[in-house]
């Protein structure tokens, strides 16, 4: 196929406004807030990348883990601002993948969401060893040894988190709600008693390992900064998505990286390059247990860290669960996986298919997978779908001039041309092996595609030209 086919459209659609209702669905229902999409996002990143990737990090860059954490930050606002006009021009479910549909042809679009879904789904399973791993210090802290293994309880919360996303959306929503204001709370707390603790010759020397030991420390970490994204996929259950969705997205990347600046800082002041890196997954915990005091009920810092560590990867978890199922159902309802993914539950109210195809692939992942390949793998996948939907942003301003954008990214085209450019220079330091198992998921992808195709139930490439957006409504949702 050439080039030009594959990022021009073959074929044009009609515009068709709000999601379309299948045999046997229903039209997702509107019932998340400004309040609740923002949670979303920041439940996803602070969640396991800070609690169990700044000890990995510390140890591949040293005190430079926290410049690898401050050049995440702002390499992630430039895609954030690319989501943000998207979404606003584009309110659909589906986040990078929808956008990119709406853009580009099949092909490029099957790419984006094959790559999207995995990035979530993997990074699921991320969570759930990090949720483990803390929930088995947790104990440990009170002296109780937990039987079995670790994997056993990060099964267990894909398990629970996925029954709770297959029964209810308002339902996660207001739980994913509680849960991220009460992590940010126990962080506050960690943050405020750190910083008087904190030594600051802890950073002299900064670049003990090198300076160029900060870019795989970036490859590695910036899964901890993939989620504001997520906000973008549960865009038609938002209330009036084209102001809340690019609202909720900039405000959660804002918290989020002053969030990590500050407790990185806290980390490696008060205990040490050398014991963070020793203390690995539940560097954090240790770090508190130094200058803390002790909390009724819980008791040490450490316990009050470790506590609020579980219920971190706990949402990030949820996060995920949310935003792959969406990812899932999105390219289902466009006939680009199995159109069963495209419908929601008539009793629910939920992708019910696409949740449980997504859970299938994160409990294979907590299974097999080494926590460390896990995070560079999301790492990787997010970096390559954040450069697609950068020059989406890019591509359709030169398409569409005249488009209504309730949102316009600042510095146009300087902004998203630098988000494409730091991305792939982060993607150049991920690991070859990483960048392997990368590249056979998408030799599998193409493989479903084909299969797809031949039988003809890949649907038509994306229209030639968006319709001005029209807001989303909420229905009761019978049963067609």
């Amino acid at each position: 196929m050439c080039a030009h086919a594959i990022f021009d459209h073959s074929v044009s659609r009609p515009n068709e406004g709000p999601p379309v209702s299948h045999s046997g669905g229903r039209e997702p229902a509107v019932s998340l807030g400004l309040l609740d999409a923002t949670m979303v996002g920041i439940g996803a990143m602070v969640g396991a990348g800070i609690f169990v990737l700044t000890g990995l990090a510390v140890d591949i860059s040293g005190p430079a883990a926290i410049v690898a954490f401050a050049l995440n930050g702002g390499v992630t606002t430039f895609t954030a601002l690319s989501y943000a006009e998207l979404a606003a021009a584009i309110p659909r479910n589906g986040g990078g993948y929808a956008y990119v549909r709406e853009v580009f042809s099949a092909p490029v679009a099957f790419v984006m969401g094959w790559t999207r879904w995995f990035t979530y789904m993997i990074a699921g399973s991320l969570y759930a060893l990090g949720f483990a791993s803390n929930f088995v210090e947790f104990g440990h802290i009170y002296g109780y040894a937990l039987p079995g293994p670790p994997v056993l309880y990060a099964l267990g919360a894909v398990v629970t988190l996925v029954a709770l996303n297959a029964l209810s959306t308002e339902a996660s929503g207001r739980g994913e709600t509680a849960i991220t204001l009460l992590k940010i709370a126990i962080l506050g707390v960690f943050v405020a008693f750190g910083l008087t603790a904190a030594d600051a010759g802890e950073f002299d020397p900064l670049f003990t390992e090198g300076p160029l030991s900060v870019l795989p420390a970036m490859g590695l970490t910036f899964i901890a900064f993939q989620g504001y994204d997520l906000i973008a996929t549960v865009t038609e259950e938002v209330e009036n998505p084209q102001i809340n969705i690019p609202r909720a997205i900039l405000l959660s990347v804002a918290v989020t990286v002053v969030v990590y600046l500050f407790v990185v800082f806290v980390a490696i002041g008060t205990l040490g390059a050398d014991g963070l890196a020793g203390a690995g997954e539940t560097a954090i915990a240790q770090a508190a247990e130094g200058f803390m005091p002790t909390f009724p009920i819980l008791g040490t810092g450490a316990a009050l860290i470790a506590f609020g560590a579980v219920f971190s990867t706990v949402s990030a978890l949820n996060a995920v669960v949310i935003g792959s199922s969406r990812v899932a159902f999105a390219m289902g309802r466009e006939r680009q996986l199995p159109a069963r993914l495209g419908r929601f539950h008539h009793r629910y109210g939920t992708p019910l298919v696409a949740i449980l195809a997504s859970a299938v692939v994160m409990l294979v992942a907590v299974l097999v997978v080494p926590i460390r390949i896990v995070g560079n793998l999301a790492s990787l996948f997010s970096l390559l779908g954040f450069i697609i939907v950068n020059y989406a942003l890019i591509r359709l301003r030169r398409r569409q001039p005249n488009l209504q954008r309730p949102f316009e990214v600042p510095l146009y085209p300087v902004t998203p041309i630098l988000g494409i450019v730091c991305n792939v220079l982060l993607g150049l330091f991920i690991d070859p092996f990483t960048w392997a198992l990368a590249i056979g998921w998408l030799v599998v992808g193409g493989g479903v595609y084909l299969l797809l195709s031949r039988r003809g139930d890949v649907g038509p490439a994306g229209p030639t030209e968006i319709q001005e957006p029209e807001p989303i409504e909420s229905t009761e949702g019978a049963s067609d």
